[in-house]
């Protein structure tokens, strides 16, 4: 259990959400998903970034997948109902959603985006994010977050 309590986890305290939490070393700045995974001795299938998309109509979106997979950007658009896609800018992370780069969680962020969660967590029995800080990471069930963040789940990996 990480020593300090993120607002991630405070979340999940107040809504009675069991969680494991995971911390790890780091230098300066983010790390990339893949590497979070190696420093926690976890399975990357199981680790899932959180990407913040802007679309065509200007509403933000957000996608977890798993760390080792690429967004599809059709596949995301089509599955908020948007013509099209595009990452923010890394400039406006912390604007929109209070988290920095490589700190970004899908839980407790600064409004409630429409959220979806690739199909892939749907065949794990937990899933682990950012716990919102660089060296946080927290593991749950996949339908506890899903519940949470009020997220609905599509195949929005490459193929």
């Amino acid at each position: 259990m990480a020593e300090q309590k993120t607002n991630v986890m405070r979340i999940l305290d107040q809504r009675k959400i069991n969680y494991k939490a995971y911390e790890y070393a780091h230098g300066e700045g983010a790390v990339d998903g893949a590497t979070v995974a190696k420093l926690t001795g976890l399975d990357p299938a199981k680790v899932f970034k959180t990407l913040v998309t802007r679309g065509a109509g200007g509403n933000i979106y957000v996608f977890d997948i798993p760390v080792t997979a690429e967004l599809d950007l059709k596949k995301a658009a089509k599955a908020v109902g948007e013509k099209s896609v595009a990452m923010i800018h890394v400039s406006e992370i912390n604007a929109l959603t209070g988290y920095v780069r490589g700190g970004c969680s899908p839980i407790g962020m600064k409004k409630q985006y429409a959220t979806v969660i690739d199909s892939s967590c749907e065949t794990l029995d937990s899933i682990v994010v950012s716990a919102g800080k660089i060296g946080y990471q927290v593991e749950l069930p996949p339908a506890e977050l899903i519940k949470l963040v009020r997220a609905k789940t599509a195949d929005i990996v490459c193929d």
